[in-house]
Protein backbone atom coordinates (compact mmCIF):
# COMPACT_ATOMS: atom_id res chain seq x y z
CA UNK A 1 0.00 0.00 0.00
CA UNK A 2 1.47 3.58 -0.85
CA UNK A 3 0.40 7.03 0.90
CA UNK A 4 -2.40 8.76 -2.26
CA UNK A 5 -0.50 12.12 -1.04
CA UNK A 6 3.25 11.58 -2.07
CA UNK A 7 3.05 8.07 -2.97
CA UNK A 8 5.77 6.24 -0.06
CA UNK A 9 4.77 3.39 1.58
CA UNK A 10 2.94 3.59 4.45
CA UNK A 11 3.70 0.26 5.98
CA UNK A 12 5.87 1.83 8.65
CA UNK A 13 7.46 -0.60 11.62
CA UNK A 14 10.62 -0.52 13.64
CA UNK A 15 13.01 -1.91 10.59
CA UNK A 16 11.75 1.74 10.00
CA UNK A 17 13.35 3.57 12.97
CA UNK A 18 17.22 4.15 11.76
CA UNK A 19 20.03 4.63 13.38
CA UNK A 20 19.75 6.48 16.59
CA UNK A 21 22.95 6.47 17.68
CA UNK A 22 24.45 8.87 19.72
CA UNK A 23 21.01 10.62 21.12
CA UNK A 24 19.56 10.85 24.04
CA UNK A 25 15.82 9.62 25.34
CA UNK A 26 13.21 9.67 27.55
CA UNK A 27 10.70 7.99 27.85
CA UNK A 28 7.83 8.20 31.04
CA UNK A 29 5.65 5.33 31.95
CA UNK A 30 8.55 3.06 30.32
CA UNK A 31 8.34 0.42 32.95
CA UNK A 32 5.28 -1.39 31.09
CA UNK A 33 3.17 -1.02 28.33
CA UNK A 34 3.73 0.95 25.15
CA UNK A 35 6.25 2.82 26.94
CA UNK A 36 8.35 -0.31 27.74
CA UNK A 37 8.82 -1.22 23.67
CA UNK A 38 8.99 2.51 22.95
CA UNK A 39 12.07 2.62 25.04
CA UNK A 40 13.39 -0.94 23.85
CA UNK A 41 13.00 0.24 19.55
CA UNK A 42 15.15 3.35 20.94
CA UNK A 43 17.45 1.63 22.56
CA UNK A 44 17.88 -1.26 20.01
CA UNK A 45 18.46 1.53 17.42
CA UNK A 46 21.18 2.66 19.59
CA UNK A 47 19.82 5.76 21.83
CA UNK A 48 20.57 6.36 25.10
CA UNK A 49 17.14 5.82 26.75
CA UNK A 50 16.45 6.41 30.41
CA UNK A 51 13.11 4.62 31.68
CA UNK A 52 11.26 6.99 34.13
CA UNK A 53 9.27 4.98 36.28
CA UNK A 54 7.33 6.23 39.32
CA UNK A 55 7.84 2.61 41.36
CA UNK A 56 11.26 1.55 41.57
CA UNK A 57 11.06 -2.28 41.75
CA UNK A 58 8.53 -2.19 38.38
CA UNK A 59 11.55 0.34 37.24
CA UNK A 60 14.13 -2.42 38.11
CA UNK A 61 11.97 -5.52 36.63
CA UNK A 62 11.86 -3.37 33.50
CA UNK A 63 15.36 -2.42 33.13
CA UNK A 64 16.63 -5.99 33.86
CA UNK A 65 13.88 -7.26 30.98
CA UNK A 66 14.66 -4.66 28.69
CA UNK A 67 18.63 -5.31 28.87
CA UNK A 68 18.10 -9.42 28.34
CA UNK A 69 16.00 -8.58 25.17
CA UNK A 70 18.73 -5.58 23.73
CA UNK A 71 21.99 -6.93 25.74
CA UNK A 72 23.98 -4.12 23.50
CA UNK A 73 21.97 -1.06 24.20
CA UNK A 74 22.01 1.43 26.81
CA UNK A 75 19.40 2.01 29.13
CA UNK A 76 19.32 3.96 32.87
CA UNK A 77 16.81 4.00 35.51
CA UNK A 78 15.43 7.24 37.01
CA UNK A 79 12.26 7.58 38.91
CA UNK A 80 10.01 10.02 38.62
CA UNK A 81 6.07 10.56 39.62
CA UNK A 82 3.90 12.81 37.30
CA UNK A 83 1.22 13.21 40.01
CA UNK A 84 3.89 14.90 41.97
CA UNK A 85 5.73 18.18 40.46
CA UNK A 86 8.28 17.89 43.17
CA UNK A 87 9.54 14.79 42.06
CA UNK A 88 8.92 16.25 38.49
CA UNK A 89 11.54 18.91 39.59
CA UNK A 90 13.53 16.80 41.09
CA UNK A 91 13.79 14.50 38.08
CA UNK A 92 14.68 17.69 35.76
CA UNK A 93 16.94 18.82 37.90
CA UNK A 94 19.21 15.17 37.87
CA UNK A 95 18.95 14.97 33.91
CA UNK A 96 20.46 18.65 33.62
CA UNK A 97 23.11 18.37 35.64
CA UNK A 98 24.24 15.44 33.40
CA UNK A 99 24.77 18.13 30.96
CA UNK A 100 23.87 15.80 28.47
CA UNK A 101 21.62 16.67 25.63
CA UNK A 102 17.89 15.68 24.79
CA UNK A 103 16.89 14.59 21.47
CA UNK A 104 14.06 12.69 22.12
CA UNK A 105 11.24 12.91 25.17
CA UNK A 106 8.01 10.81 24.93
CA UNK A 107 5.25 11.67 27.33
CA UNK A 108 4.05 8.36 27.45
CA UNK A 109 3.26 7.51 31.26
CA UNK A 110 -0.79 7.93 32.09
CA UNK A 111 -3.60 6.59 34.28
CA UNK A 112 -7.00 6.15 32.77
CA UNK A 113 -10.61 6.08 34.19
CA UNK A 114 -10.23 6.08 38.33
CA UNK A 115 -13.91 4.84 39.19
CA UNK A 116 -13.61 7.77 41.77
CA UNK A 117 -12.15 11.09 41.55
CA UNK A 118 -8.80 11.36 43.50
CA UNK A 119 -6.22 14.62 43.85
CA UNK A 120 -2.51 14.10 43.39
CA UNK A 121 -0.25 15.63 46.54
CA UNK A 122 -0.83 18.89 45.28
CA UNK A 123 -4.17 19.14 44.87
CA UNK A 124 -5.00 18.37 41.47
CA UNK A 125 -7.20 15.66 40.16
CA UNK A 126 -5.18 13.03 39.03
CA UNK A 127 -5.69 11.91 35.87
CA UNK A 128 -5.50 15.35 34.78
CA UNK A 129 -2.75 16.08 37.41
CA UNK A 130 -0.45 12.82 35.62
CA UNK A 131 -1.47 13.02 31.94
CA UNK A 132 -1.10 16.86 31.34
CA UNK A 133 0.30 19.08 34.26
CA UNK A 134 3.04 16.25 34.93
CA UNK A 135 4.58 16.19 31.53
CA UNK A 136 3.66 20.20 30.69
CA UNK A 137 6.01 20.48 34.03
CA UNK A 138 8.27 17.97 32.67
CA UNK A 139 8.48 19.01 29.31
CA UNK A 140 9.33 22.70 30.39
CA UNK A 141 11.83 22.21 32.57
CA UNK A 142 13.68 20.19 30.36
CA UNK A 143 13.82 22.90 27.64
CA UNK A 144 17.42 23.68 28.41
CA UNK A 145 18.54 19.74 27.66
CA UNK A 146 16.35 20.01 24.37
CA UNK A 147 17.98 22.94 23.48
CA UNK A 148 21.32 20.99 23.32
CA UNK A 149 20.21 18.84 20.78
CA UNK A 150 20.44 19.40 17.60
CA UNK A 151 17.01 18.56 16.22
CA UNK A 152 15.15 17.95 19.87
CA UNK A 153 11.60 16.49 19.58
CA UNK A 154 8.88 15.98 22.27
CA UNK A 155 6.01 13.40 21.43
CA UNK A 156 2.88 13.34 23.39
CA UNK A 157 1.02 10.24 23.67
CA UNK A 158 -3.18 10.85 23.76
CA UNK A 159 -5.31 8.15 23.02
CA UNK A 160 -8.55 7.81 20.89
CA UNK A 161 -10.44 8.62 24.41
CA UNK A 162 -10.54 12.24 23.10
CA UNK A 163 -13.74 11.14 22.04
CA UNK A 164 -14.91 11.06 25.12
CA UNK A 165 -13.47 13.96 26.25
CA UNK A 166 -14.17 17.83 26.42
CA UNK A 167 -11.86 20.71 27.90
CA UNK A 168 -13.18 22.90 30.14
CA UNK A 169 -11.51 25.29 31.50
CA UNK A 170 -13.63 26.03 34.29
CA UNK A 171 -13.49 22.24 34.84
CA UNK A 172 -9.84 21.09 34.65
CA UNK A 173 -9.96 19.54 38.09
CA UNK A 174 -13.57 17.86 37.49
CA UNK A 175 -14.88 19.68 40.69
CA UNK A 176 -18.55 20.47 39.30
CA UNK A 177 -18.33 17.16 37.66
CA UNK A 178 -16.57 13.88 37.29
CA UNK A 179 -17.28 10.76 35.17
CA UNK A 180 -13.69 8.39 34.35
CA UNK A 181 -13.61 8.42 30.85
CA UNK A 182 -15.28 11.77 30.20
CA UNK A 183 -12.13 13.30 32.55
CA UNK A 184 -9.76 10.99 31.32
CA UNK A 185 -10.64 12.51 27.80
CA UNK A 186 -10.23 15.84 28.56
CA UNK A 187 -6.68 14.76 29.89
CA UNK A 188 -5.55 13.32 26.71
CA UNK A 189 -7.62 16.17 24.56
CA UNK A 190 -4.97 18.44 26.58
CA UNK A 191 -2.10 16.48 25.62
CA UNK A 192 -2.74 17.22 22.42
CA UNK A 193 -3.57 21.16 22.94
CA UNK A 194 -0.50 21.29 24.34
CA UNK A 195 1.82 19.58 21.52
CA UNK A 196 -0.44 22.04 19.04
CA UNK A 197 0.58 25.28 21.35
CA UNK A 198 4.19 23.83 22.22
CA UNK A 199 5.24 23.68 19.02
CA UNK A 200 3.80 27.16 17.98
CA UNK A 201 5.76 28.46 21.17
CA UNK A 202 8.76 26.92 21.24
CA UNK A 203 9.41 27.14 16.97
CA UNK A 204 13.29 25.32 17.40
CA UNK A 205 11.98 21.30 18.57
CA UNK A 206 9.65 19.18 16.82
CA UNK A 207 6.13 18.65 18.77
CA UNK A 208 4.10 15.95 17.68
CA UNK A 209 1.66 13.59 19.33
CA UNK A 210 0.57 10.12 18.93
CA UNK A 211 -2.21 7.47 20.23
CA UNK A 212 -1.82 3.45 20.35
CA UNK A 213 -5.04 2.59 19.49
CA UNK A 214 -6.49 -0.51 21.51
CA UNK A 215 -4.15 -3.13 23.67
CA UNK A 216 -4.63 -4.56 26.46
CA UNK A 217 -2.12 -3.35 29.28
CA UNK A 218 -1.98 -2.14 32.80
CA UNK A 219 -3.70 1.17 31.48
CA UNK A 220 -6.95 -0.78 31.32
CA UNK A 221 -7.48 -2.16 34.83
CA UNK A 222 -10.27 -0.09 35.38
CA UNK A 223 -12.21 -0.33 32.12
CA UNK A 224 -12.01 -1.81 29.10
CA UNK A 225 -9.80 -4.43 30.34
CA UNK A 226 -12.14 -7.00 28.20
CA UNK A 227 -12.61 -5.76 25.35
CA UNK A 228 -8.66 -4.46 25.26
CA UNK A 229 -7.89 -7.85 25.06
CA UNK A 230 -9.97 -9.23 22.58
CA UNK A 231 -9.99 -6.66 19.96
CA UNK A 232 -6.57 -4.66 20.93
CA UNK A 233 -2.94 -5.24 18.74
CA UNK A 234 -0.22 -6.48 20.30
CA UNK A 235 1.54 -4.07 22.61
CA UNK A 236 4.85 -3.71 20.24
CA UNK A 237 2.78 -2.97 17.26
CA UNK A 238 0.89 -0.22 19.48
CA UNK A 239 4.00 1.31 20.17
CA UNK A 240 5.06 2.01 16.88
CA UNK A 241 3.03 5.23 16.69
CA UNK A 242 4.93 6.74 19.08
CA UNK A 243 7.99 5.25 17.45
CA UNK A 244 7.17 6.78 13.98
CA UNK A 245 5.89 10.50 16.24
CA UNK A 246 9.55 10.02 18.13
CA UNK A 247 11.75 9.59 14.77
CA UNK A 248 9.97 9.29 11.57
CA UNK A 249 10.02 12.56 8.81
CA UNK A 250 7.43 14.89 9.93
CA UNK A 251 7.04 18.29 11.46
CA UNK A 252 4.93 19.83 14.67
CA UNK A 253 1.61 19.21 14.45
CA UNK A 254 1.47 16.17 13.14
CA UNK A 255 -0.35 13.35 14.86
CA UNK A 256 0.08 9.42 14.72
CA UNK A 257 -2.38 6.50 14.83
CA UNK A 258 -2.65 3.20 13.46
CA UNK A 259 -4.44 2.81 10.13
CA UNK A 260 -7.09 0.47 10.57
CA UNK A 261 -10.81 -0.14 12.51
CA UNK A 262 -11.44 3.23 13.75
CA UNK A 263 -7.97 3.92 14.52
CA UNK A 264 -7.62 0.93 17.22
CA UNK A 265 -4.82 -1.07 15.11
CA UNK A 266 -2.88 -1.29 12.02
CA UNK A 267 -0.24 0.41 10.45
CA UNK A 268 0.56 3.43 12.03
CA UNK A 269 -0.29 6.63 10.23
CA UNK A 270 -1.03 10.49 9.56
CA UNK A 271 -4.41 10.70 11.31
CA UNK A 272 -6.51 13.77 11.53
CA UNK A 273 -6.22 15.80 14.65
CA UNK A 274 -10.04 16.45 16.40
CA UNK A 275 -11.85 19.32 15.22
CA UNK A 276 -11.66 20.67 19.11
CA UNK A 277 -7.78 20.62 19.01
CA UNK A 278 -8.35 23.68 16.59
CA UNK A 279 -9.22 26.47 18.94
CA UNK A 280 -6.60 28.26 19.42
CA UNK A 281 -7.92 30.25 21.86
CA UNK A 282 -8.97 27.52 24.30
CA UNK A 283 -5.41 26.35 23.43
CA UNK A 284 -3.83 29.26 24.56
CA UNK A 285 -6.13 29.19 27.74
CA UNK A 286 -5.25 25.81 29.10
CA UNK A 287 -0.97 26.59 28.57
CA UNK A 288 -2.06 29.85 30.27
CA UNK A 289 -3.92 27.86 33.33
CA UNK A 290 -1.58 24.98 33.34
CA UNK A 291 1.43 27.48 34.21
CA UNK A 292 -0.61 29.31 36.80
CA UNK A 293 -1.05 26.21 38.26
CA UNK A 294 2.43 24.52 38.19
CA UNK A 295 4.34 27.48 38.31
CA UNK A 296 6.39 26.07 35.33
CA UNK A 297 7.13 29.62 32.78
CA UNK A 298 8.39 28.01 29.15
CA UNK A 299 11.56 30.17 29.11
CA UNK A 300 12.13 30.03 25.23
Amino acid sequence: MTCKCCGKSDKWNADNIGDQSGKHAIVTGANSGVGYYTALELGRAGANVIIASRDKVRGNTALKQLRQEAPAASFRLELLDLSDQMSVRLFADRYLATNEPLDILVNNAGIMALPERELTVDGFEKQFGTNHLGHFSLTGLLLPALKQSKAPRVVSVSSKAVDFGKIEIDNLQSERLYKPMRTYGQSKLANLAFMLELGRRVPWLTSVASHPGITASNLQKHTFARFAKITGQPISDAALPSLRAAVGETQSGKFYGPKSWFQMRGTPVEVKLPNSTRNNELNNALWEESERLTGVCFQC
